[in-house]
């Protein structure tokens, strides 16, 4: 596994945001792709008359961190 403190390590946690269509869900589905798990239910509020989703993801390692804290 790489080192947390690297640039390029993957992040443990990502808000995934855009707007709701096509390519919002295949930047959720890349990231569920790679290992990331969903947390949590998706958000959506409307900017500007756009709708705006948001989906955070979290790497499964991190579940057990949670968990114990909630």
């Amino acid at each position: 596994m790489s080192d947390p403190a690297s640039p390029d390590a993957p992040l443990s946690y990502r808000l995934l945001t855009g707007s709701d269509d096509r390519s919002f869900c295949e930047k959720v589905s890349v990231a569920l792709a790679d290992g990331y798990v969903l947390h949590g239910g998706p958000a959506v509020t409307v900017r500007d008359g756009q709708v705006v989703a948001a989906q955070a993801v979290v790497l499964p390692h991190i579940l057990p961190h949670i968990q114990e804290k909630s």
